[in-house]
């Protein structure tokens, strides 16, 4: 014969405070999965720049934070690199953030800026390769398509073969093509340009002093070992880094050294501690209503250890239904944020099983508190 469940059935017996408490879980649930996505689109778009990288090393200026405070050196540093047997090539990159006017109401707004030789294709990014001779031509650039709309109308505009103009930093320059990389916590807009137009537009600029230096190195090589030579050959204010070590550096930086890391993980913690009140008085008021009915069941002879169980078995219950509409109403929030904000705001099968078992860690500790109040279910009391 089978056991009744009495976790259920306690829990479904009064519809108003199940659904309270299926409510308060899945607000829980929402506040851990809105701050986790912000925090991974923070850390995944303003690395997507990194990854994209067609390279092996990394060169930087050691002063250098993150990309938007970058510091330039002497691309000499960079053509020094060739005198190790294992590099095959090296390649400046400049970067810099500069004002572009909205050619339709002219609003200004900070847009990056990447300056290449139009020679190589350094960035696995759609629409770059196609679009590199043009690039050869004067005041030309790239526009990045999945920019804000506070920029204008340009990729639709380039998309139907009209001739698009703005104003750079007080230049006028050409959209020529379009390619695809997104905004970021860093950046609204990406323009993509040689090194000559680069110069150009950033007249204050000088020819040489570069942001990046990006080494490829021949087939075969061993990475970390030429990491470590190129270290002992270049001067100490070089930062020479592998590929996923520039994208950890850049991780690192909005992780620890600003704000917006950190308030994104403490809303995850508020969100766990908000769950972790809402049903523990939940699990507390039902143990307080049948208080009478645990401790008939403990005169009865059923143990404080399978009490604990049903009121275990409740958190469970809650823990489960609960994060149904809360990984629901996530991933309705996620499409919302993704259009209005244009960052990779996406659910995650990690994500989605990490708020899942914070849920039933949220729920289980709920429950643990909770049931201290069945030590006073005296059956003395009762008879």
């Amino acid at each position: 014969m089978s056991k009744i469940p009495l976790s259920w059935l306690q829990l479904t017996r009064e519809k108003t405070r199940l659904a309270v408490a299926l409510a308060g879980i899945g607000f829980a649930d929402i506040l851990m999965f809105m701050q986790l996505g912000f925090r991974d689109a923070l850390y995944y778009s303003n690395v997507r720049i990194h990854n994209s990288l067609q390279g092996d090393i990394v060169l930087i200026n050691r002063q250098s934070n993150a990309v938007l405070s970058m510091r330039s050196f002497s691309q000499r540093r960079l053509y020094k690199a060739l005198d190790l047997p294992a590099v095959q090539s090296v390649h400046p990159i400049y970067l810099d953030y500069t004002s572009w006017k909205n050619p339709v109401t002219g609003r200004p707004r900070s847009i990056l800026t990447f300056g290449i030789n139009p020679e190589v294709n350094l960035f696995n990014l759609p629409g770059v390769e196609e679009n590199l001779e043009k690039l050869k031509l004067p005041d030309v650039v790239l526009f990045d398509r999945s920019s804000r709309v506070e920029y204008g109308p340009i990729a639709d505009d380039v998309k139907q073969g009209k001739t698009v103009t703005a104003e750079v930093r007080r230049r006028r320059i050409k959209v020529a093509g379009l390619f695809t990389l997104g905004a970021s916590f860093g950046a609204d807009g990406n323009l993509i340009t040689s090194d000559v137009n680069f110069l150009r537009i950033f007249s204050n600029r000088q020819r040489g002093l570069i942001d990046i230096g990006l080494i490829k190195l021949k087939p075969g090589a061993n990475l970390a070992a030429v990491t470590l030579d190129l270290r002992n050959y270049l001067p100490e204010e070089i930062n020479v880094l592998t590929k996923q070590e520039f994208i950890d550096f850049e991780r690192n930086y909005w992780a620890s050294s600003t704000a917006i890391g950190f308030i994104f993980t403490l809303g995850t913690i508020m969100g766990f501690i908000v769950g972790t009140v809402i049903v523990y008085q939940i699990l507390y008021t039902e143990v307080a209503d049948h208080l009478a009915e645990y401790a008939t069941l403990k005169a009865i002879g059923y143990t404080q250890s399978y009490l604990l169980a049903v009121i275990l078995q409740e958190a469970f219950l809650l823990a489960v239904v609960g994060y149904l509409p809360g990984i629901i109403s996530a991933l309705v929030l996620y499409k919302m944020a993704r259009d209005a904000t244009l960052l990779p705001v996406y659910m995650s099968v990690g994500r989605a099983f990490m708020v899942l078992i914070l849920t039933i860690i949220m729920c289980f500790v709920s429950g643990a508190i909770a049931v201290r109040k069945l030590r006073s279910a005296d059956p003395a009391d009762i008879f």
